[in-house]
């Protein structure tokens, strides 16, 4: 899966909507804490609240566990508030991707996701919502 690029998958869409959505819906405090989610949006997913004392070895460890878990090389996604520029805690987990994912031998897609969107840091590629709503009938 690795990097997203266009054209995306209509399910590759549908699963970062879903993700995006998830948060804009479920969460509902000012402040949305940084956390990691390894699976696939919509489905089966482990999640993990960020600590920001966390180093990159136990970075790789905890993703590298969750990968060693997960079938087929899942969907790895920050969650967190504010814009959808590149933050300290969206790198500190991109390169635990990197390296979990070459001990592992898979390459899972990487994005971070807020309430009003999603962006891959990798490729660039992003998109964005002013008001992210449940699809009537879905």
């Amino acid at each position: 899966m690795a990097l997203l690029r266009e054209p995306l998958p209509l399910a590759h869409r549908r699963a970062l909507r879903t993700a995006v959505l998830q948060l804009a819906t479920g969460d509902h405090r000012r402040h949305v804490p940084p956390c990691l989610h390894v699976g696939v949006p919509g489905g089966p997913t482990t999640t993990v609240p960020d600590d920001p004392a966390w180093d990159h070895g136990l970075r790789v460890e905890i993703l590298g566990a969750l990968l060693r878990d997960a079938h087929d090389p899942p969907w790895v996604w920050v969650t967190r508030s504010g814009p959808l520029v590149l933050q300290d805690v969206d790198a500190a987990w991109l390169g635990a991707v990197v390296a979990a994912g070459g001990e592992r031998g898979v390459d899972p897609a990487y994005v971070v996701v807020t309430r009003h969107g999603w962006t891959d840091p990798r490729s660039g590629l992003a998109q964005e919502w002013k008001r992210i709503r449940r699809r009537p009938g879905a």
